[in-house]
């Protein structure tokens, strides 16, 4: 399973997504587990991440990235700054 970043995305991609009308998530400076029962697609606004998935690789993400969690995928989020992010489950 595989966390899929793709920094500093064209806009015309972005507006093809749509990304600008998904609904936003806002959260603060914390650590906890999480599970995917769905593939997520979302855009940082604002903050810094690590996301460990479990027995895997940590990726870091922020700012201006375009970030796929897949779906089934449990994981650590680690907010190292606060987030506001759009997002979409598919």
């Amino acid at each position: 399973m595989e966390i899929k970043v793709v920094h500093q995305p064209n806009i015309a991609h972005l507006n093809e997504l749509d990304v600008f009308n998904w609904p936003i998530w806002e959260k603060e400076i914390s650590k906890f587990s999480w599970t995917y029962d769905d593939q997520e697609t979302c855009y940082f606004l604002e903050g810094n991440v690590v996301v460990t998935p479990d027995g895997g690789q940590a990726v870091q993400m922020g700012k201006g990235d375009l970030v796929t969690f897949p779906a089934g995928m449990s994981c650590t989020w680690e907010i190292t700054s606060d987030v506001k992010k759009h997002y979409c489950f598919d």
